[in-house]
């Protein structure tokens, strides 16, 4: 009798070039995995090229790259079991500072590239009739903080859209999970607070804008910030289990930010985070 080995399942990470992409990528190896990685910078995807993965320079704002991305999986496997949908950046600044052109380009990277990805990657997966789309948000997508207006924006967008897609893919037996990470230690911070003080820290949000520095500054050196793997340990979850839950939430200040949004009102942690930030 002829015993096949089973097929090893398919991953795509985006986002992979850095932080927590990274990190999935290699946890997802170690699983066992064949793991494609996607991002800008395919130079600092060589590590993860060492480790086994299959590094694809992607642009998650060119449809054209994100074509070429699916092409060349489909093509070598026929398609992907897990999509982790991690790219994406937070812009910061008031709205008034913020320009229009700025705010689209926002969007096009944390919510438009990512639907753009799945839709393609969608009728290989039905005809499987099963896979996991694991959508990295924050708790960004369900609390908010001042000049994040736009960041937020797209998070919030993210949470519904996900929703949706989550029932629309549950006759394919397809599941849809939410991830929300709170303070991780990545380049969030480093990209976040150079452009919104050009943008706001010398008009009238100036205050605001230099405060909000101040703090994500003495977190970053205090220590403040989980680790990647605390989220890395929720994809691991997810990935394994046969009935995954709808939404994690993991890192620092995420249960405690959650909460009072959701059982203490606006009012209440508005004047919370707005203390925090004087």
């Amino acid at each position: 009798m002829n015993h096949r080995t089973p097929a090893k399942q398919v991953a795509l990470v985006t986002g992979a070039s850095s932080g927590m992409g990274e990190d999935f990528a290699k946890a997802l190896l170690q699983e066992g995995m064949v793991v494609y990685t996607a991002a800008r910078r395919i130079e600092r995807m060589a590590n993860l090229q060492k480790q086994g993965a299959i590094p694809l320079k992607m642009d998650i704002t060119r449809d054209e790259q994100i074509r070429a991305v699916v092409q060349k999986i489909e093509a070598d496997h026929g398609g992907v079991d897990v999509l982790i949908n991690n790219a994406g950046f937070g812009m910061f600044g008031a709205v008034e500072d913020t320009d229009i052109d700025d705010a689209r380009y926002q969007f096009e990277v944390n919510l438009f590239g990512m639907a753009r990805l799945t839709q393609l990657l969608l009728p290989g997966m039905r005809e499987k009739r099963g896979g996991k789309i694991i959508n990295i948000s924050s708790i960004g997508g369900k609390v908010y903080t001042p000049l994040g207006a736009w960041y937020h924006a797209t998070k919030h967008a993210m949470e519904g859209w996900s929703d949706c897609l989550r029932l629309e893919l549950k006759a394919f037996d397809i599941d849809v999970v939410v991830i929300e990470p709170g303070a991780i230690r990545t380049e969030f911070s480093d990209v976040m607070i150079g452009p919104m003080l050009e943008r706001s820290g010398s008009g009238p949000y100036g205050k605001l804008a230099h405060g909000i520095a101040k703090v994500s500054r003495q977190n970053d050196h205090a220590g403040s910030s989980s680790e990647p793997k605390v989220i890395t340990d929720l994809v691991l979850k997810a990935v394994r289990s046969r009935r995954p839950r709808t939404r994690y939430a993991a890192g620092k200040y995420a249960k405690p930010m959650l909460f009072t949004r959701k059982w203490l009102g606006d009012r209440i942690y508005d004047r919370a985070v707005l203390s925090l930030v004087k």
